[in-house]
């Protein structure tokens, strides 16, 4: 009888240690065969996260076809503690192993929804993106200004907290006020900015950040970014500049932002005002006038009078001789850089051509010739206008 029972139990163990070579084996092939994603899913680590957490919202989204197996793979390969805070893009195939490679080695983080808010001289507004699993690139969902009204499917995203990666972008010429108004708002920064930063300081750039960022925050970044430009391009300069001090520069780097939007003009435009600024040439530039009116606040929404051109204010550069005393926009780095290497030129003047661009001149016979011929354009499209009109 006890030899029966002992012949028994030794089968049962057996059975039982085929039985869990056989489970570790099926383990083992589940952990390292292809995943069941046709295509990619986008899952979020969060901060303090744990394995648990994070294989059940795969299992969810069907990247994975057992969270147990995955938590067993991740402690046998001393894995569950090497969780990295961000978001990831898991391609389809992707076996457990190699999402587990993915939310521990970390690195930039991929969402499938980014929030491009664009600030210009015209006002602020947001694109939203999403990712296309198939070939990965950006596909609009929708755009809407920022004073106007959020979009359902924006807010919806927004309400259940889906992960959605947010990207400040301020265009070159934007002033300070305009900036810190663009910022304020923003549904996805929070704080207050209690003084306009000065102008010319803050970079025109993009700027990745987080919902709940702070204001005061992103500034400090826009500030930092164009100190380091301005004492790289000052640093670097060309030689016989009659600009004394890297303040002078920025101010006049910010008059050729405004001057021109053509980025193989700014050289020669820098060197047209470098060129008067050596010769005691008053600029006459209409963005600084602009610039006096408005306080850099807003668009003057109309051509200037000819009592702006000859009052003498601060920044009525048809009047003060040399520079204003502050810029009168946000400079990107390109037009820091042209002011500071402009082109070798004897140009004096220059007017709009009629196609976007401007005309040069180093007399001023030809510069009034020049004058003539952007009038006559100005009267054709006043007279097409009118036609279309009627």
């Amino acid at each position: 009888m006890a030899k029966h029972f002992a012949a028994n139990f030794v089968n049962l163990l057996i059975l039982l240690l085929i039985a869990a070579a056989g489970l570790i084996y099926w383990g083992q092939s589940e952990f390292s065969k292809p995943g069941p994603l046709t295509q990619s899913v986008f899952i979020e680590v969060p901060r303090g996260g744990n394995i648990k957490g994070v294989s059940e919202d795969l299992a969810e989204k069907g990247a994975i076809t057992n969270a147990m197996i995955l938590r067993l793979g991740a402690k046998y390969t001393k894995q569950s503690q090497n969780l990295k805070f961000g978001n990831y893009e898991i391609p389809p195939g992707a076996t457990m192993k190699e999402i587990l490679a993915i939310i521990t080695k970390g690195g930039r983080s991929t969402y499938r929804y980014l929030a491009s808010y664009r600030i210009n001289i015209n006002g602020a507004s947001l694109i939203l993106s999403e990712r296309d699993a198939e070939n990965g690139g950006m596909k609009e969902m929708l755009r809407f200004k920022a004073n106007g009204e959020m979009p359902a499917a924006y807010q919806e995203l927004v309400a259940t907290r889906v992960p959605i990666n947010y990207r400040v972008t301020v265009a070159e010429g934007v002033t300070s006020w305009q900036i810190v108004e663009g910022l304020k708002l923003a549904d996805f920064l929070e704080g207050d900015v209690l003084d306009v930063p000065p102008e010319g300081m803050l970079a025109p750039d993009s700027y990745e950040v987080r919902r709940g960022t702070l204001r005061t925050e992103v500034l400090d970044k826009m500030f930092a970014a164009q100190k380091r430009i301005l004492a790289e391009e000052w640093e670097n300069r060309a030689a016989g500049l009659p600009l004394k001090t890297p303040q002078e520069a920025l101010i006049l780097a910010s008059i050729v932002e405004k001057e021109t939007g053509i980025a193989s003009e700014r050289g020669e435009v820098a060197a047209v005002f470098i060129n008067r600024l050596h010769k005691r040439i008053k600029l006459q530039t209409d963005p600084a006038v602009i610039y006096g009116l408005t306080d850099g606040k807003g668009v003057l929404g109309r051509g200037l009078r000819r009592s702006e051109l000859v009052k003498k204010t601060p920044y009525n550069t048809y009047v003060i001789p040399g520079l204003p005393p502050t810029p009168i926009a946000n400079p990107g780095r390109a037009a820091i850089h042209a002011t500071l290497h402009p082109n070798a030129s004897n140009n004096l003047f220059f007017v709009a051509d009629g196609t976007g661009g401007h005309v040069f001149a180093e007399t001023l016979v030809q510069h009034n010739r020049n004058v003539a011929n952007w009038r006559k354009v100005e009267a054709q499209r006043r007279k097409d206008a009118k036609k279309k009109k009627n």
